[in-house]
């Protein structure tokens, strides 16, 4: 097997969706749908998981395709899903489960969008459920809430803290905040890609991110089988995971973060406050006007009365901000190009590496 590299100019075809490029092509052919895989050394299950999909949506009349994201596999990922029929695109360097996604939807046919996972763990016979939902609905979200759920039980207490913290910020009920079975529209994706993580939380931005702008998001109920393979979650990402809600929550609803911080700084100048008057009180013979001319509030009070005055004004000075602003796909990013390979086999069973640079923002 030998491979061939064709160059191409950086951003090409992001800049120009107009000119015919090899590689990427993110221009819609028609109705269909596009199912992206990212993948990242799961040589043991990527090739069942293609079949799984490719049988299930060959039972419809939708025209479909199934694109693998080689995340700069060590193993024959690339290979075995190629031989299971799907588009490949490898990544030169390893970017994570986020810029997989990107790089997917961005090199998609159609404009229908289903995201899932490589390792066998979500059910593909559920796919047309979600793309019938998305009918009347701007994403789907695959809930991991059905009878048969192998979730680990020891994320169960940091996935249930971080949903709560979730349906706090978005102020709706989350079934499940980061499933990675989820059916979308690239137009309604898209303008979010600057803000989406390049890593895990790719799911839990775009979950808050569309539910912050009023986007309908729906639910449909799944099962979730245990995983081929080894995970790449760790227990350090639990952290990354509560920043990121906060960091979404500033961006979509700050009077949710800002408004509780007020009001527990002036919760706790209030008792402050009482606590110095008894102080005062103890101190005096009697309770008369001179008390008055005594130093009744400490400086702590008063800062504490100061700070949550200080954070009631931020949060309501971002959120008049917030619901001044639109997010445009344009001028939210620093642009920047990735290298990117599809790979496909020619007439002589060589593996050919048709190569592009996108150029996005």
């Amino acid at each position: 097997m030998t491979a061939r590299f064709t160059g191409e100019r950086p951003g090409s075809e992001m800049d120009h969706p107009d000119k015919k490029t090899p590689g990427l092509e993110p221009r819609s052919e028609g109705k269909g749908i596009s199912v992206v895989v990212p993948a990242f050394n799961e040589e043991a299950s990527v090739g069942a998981e293609v079949e799984a999909i490719s049988r299930v949506l060959s039972r419809s009349d939708t025209s479909f395709e199934i694109i693998v994201v080689d995340d700069a596999s060590t193993d024959r990922t690339s290979r075995i899903a190629m031989l299971g029929g799907a588009r490949v695109f490898r990544h030169a360097e390893n970017r994570g489960y986020g810029a997989a996604i990107k790089t997917g939807i961005r090199g998609a046919r159609y404009d229908t969008i289903v995201i899932t996972d490589a390792d066998g763990t979500y059910p593909a016979d559920q796919i047309p459920q979600l793309i019938e939902k998305l009918e009347t609905a701007d994403m789907v979200v695959g809930a991991r809430i059905g009878k048969e759920v192998h979730i680990p039980l020891v994320r169960r207490p940091a996935k249930w803290l971080l949903g709560r913290l979730a349906q706090h910020i978005a102020g709706c009920p989350i079934p499940d905040l980061n499933s990675g079975l989820r059916a979308f529209r690239r137009q309604v994706m898209e303008p979010y890609f600057p803000m989406l993580s390049n890593r895990f939380s790719f799911t839990t931005t775009s979950t808050l991110a569309l539910l912050g702008d009023d986007f309908q998001v729906v639910y449909h109920t799944i099962n979730y089988y245990p995983r081929i393979g080894v995970s790449k979650i760790r227990p350090h990402h639990f952290m990354d995971f509560v920043i990121l809600v906060l960091r979404m929550a500033m961006l979509f609803q700050p009077l949710k973060v800002f408004v509780p911080l007020a009001a527990a700084s002036i919760a706790v100048g209030v008792m402050k406050s009482i606590f110095d008057i008894l102080l005062v009180m103890e101190r005096v013979a009697t309770f008369g006007w001179a008390t008055f001319y005594q130093p009744v509030l400490s400086t702590s009070a008063l800062l504490l009365f100061l700070a949550g005055l200080q954070f009631l004004a931020i949060g309501m000075v971002a959120d008049g901000v917030i619901r001044r602003l639109s997010f445009q796909s344009k001028g939210l990013g620093q642009a920047h190009a990735t290298k990117v390979w599809e790979l496909s086999h020619d007439k002589s069973d060589e593996t050919q590496i048709v190569g592009s640079e996108q150029k996005h923002r």
